[in-house]
């Protein structure tokens, strides 16, 4: 892909697993949830590695080391060995490494995976901001029972001047019970007492997308991922294509509103979306088809949702999207609302648009 504004989800002939030789996974919303396997999940990626793809886990979350998350991914059933999982903490740590002496004391605000990554790049983690010469603080998710007092342990090294990086800066985090603050958050708490601002390393920023690349030699990536400002981004920024799938944070009004940066190249409702190609979304007289479904961008304000005839003329039909598949639908509005949108963002009114298609 290139940095041009997309302006509708793209077609492919071929399934995706065979258009591209590696799918660069999320794993919080894409492949589980709460530390349970997403629908679909564990079969569309044992048919997807049978068939030839590369698969590599590549997650913002620093919380758990490779071999942890290997480990997990296996009594899922997803056979995974732990150089196929690519961490924020490791992107944080190759980070920090090239910007200290080799051997030098890291403060430590995160789990265990921070503390591997730094041990794999020649540095120290250490627990307080008391250390003698010390060289950085390094902050990443450490999960819901965190004690609040290692925000306090980095302000005070940060407030001596001590260099700030973060793994990550994802707001929020997908779990089991629902939508839970991320490292993003607790990120803010350290600013709000710093007034400092971190190196961040992971998705969309280059040191993780560098990481990703080292690490698996991928030559056709596509980046697999529910979040907009986090793995879209990240695709975009690197320059690779990339699937958004609808099991994570991201609902279907957030994508017709996306700016062009957050617009995939692809979407779809889960990971069986690598099993098969992709539909067209074609202009029209009336604004743009894809399968039984035509979307309208109104002079109105209102961007509008008809389905097509056998004949292929549009019509109003009844609710409930017989017309076809509504992602169908779905992939039509984008076309309307990011042709509309440009290089900003799509105010036009698709609600009710959305309430037919129960996504």
């Amino acid at each position: 892909m290139t940095r041009q504004s997309r302006t509708s989800p793209a077609a492919s002939e071929q399934s995706l697993h065979q258009a591209y030789d590696t799918a660069l996974l999320d794993l919080d919303g894409v492949v589980y949830a709460g530390g349970e396997a997403i629908a679909y999940a564990v079969e569309s990626l044992a048919a997807a590695r049978a068939d030839g793809m590369h698969l590599a886990y590549v997650t913002n979350n620093a919380l758990r080391t490779p071999d942890a998350v290997a480990e997990h991914l296996g009594e899922l059933g997803i056979p995974t060995e732990a150089a196929e999982v690519i961490t924020s903490a490791q992107a944080v740590a190759r980070l920090i490494a090239e910007q200290v002496e080799p051997g030098s004391k890291v403060l430590v605000i995160g789990g265990d995976g921070l503390r591997v990554a730094l041990r794999e790049r020649g540095l120290v983690p250490v627990e307080s901001a008391e250390e003698e010469g010390l060289a950085a603080v390094v902050q990443g998710y450490g999960g819901p029972d965190l004690p609040w007092g290692r925000f306090a342990e980095a302000s005070y090294a940060i407030n001596r001047g001590v260099p700030w990086f973060a793994s990550n800066t994802d707001l929020t985090i997908p779990g089991a019970r629902g939508i839970a603050p991320g490292n993003g958050a607790a990120v803010e708490v350290v600013r709000i007492a710093t007034g400092a601002e971190p190196q961040v390393a992971g998705k969309p920023l280059p040191p993780m997308h560098r990481e990703t690349v080292l690490r698996t030699g991928a030559e056709r990536p596509l980046v697999v991922g529910d979040r907009l400002d986090t793995d879209i981004e990240g695709a975009f920024n690197g320059e690779v294509d990339s699937l958004l799938v609808l099991t994570g944070v991201t609902d279907a009004e957030q994508l017709l509103r996306a700016e062009p940066r957050h617009r995939p190249t692809y979407v779809d409702r889960d990971l069986r979306g690598l099993l098969t190609g992709q539909p067209e979304v074609e202009p029209c007289a009336e604004g743009f088809r894809c399968g039984g479904w035509t979307a309208v961008a109104t002079n109105g304000g209102v961007l509008e949702l008809r389905e097509a005839d056998e004949a292929g003329e549009a019509g109003q039909g009844g609710q409930g999207g017989q017309g076809g598949d509504p992602l169908d639908a779905l992939r039509a509005l984008c076309a309307a609302a990011w042709t509309v949108a440009g290089d900003g963002v799509c105010t036009l009114d698709a609600a009710k648009a959305l309430a037919r298609l129960g996504l």
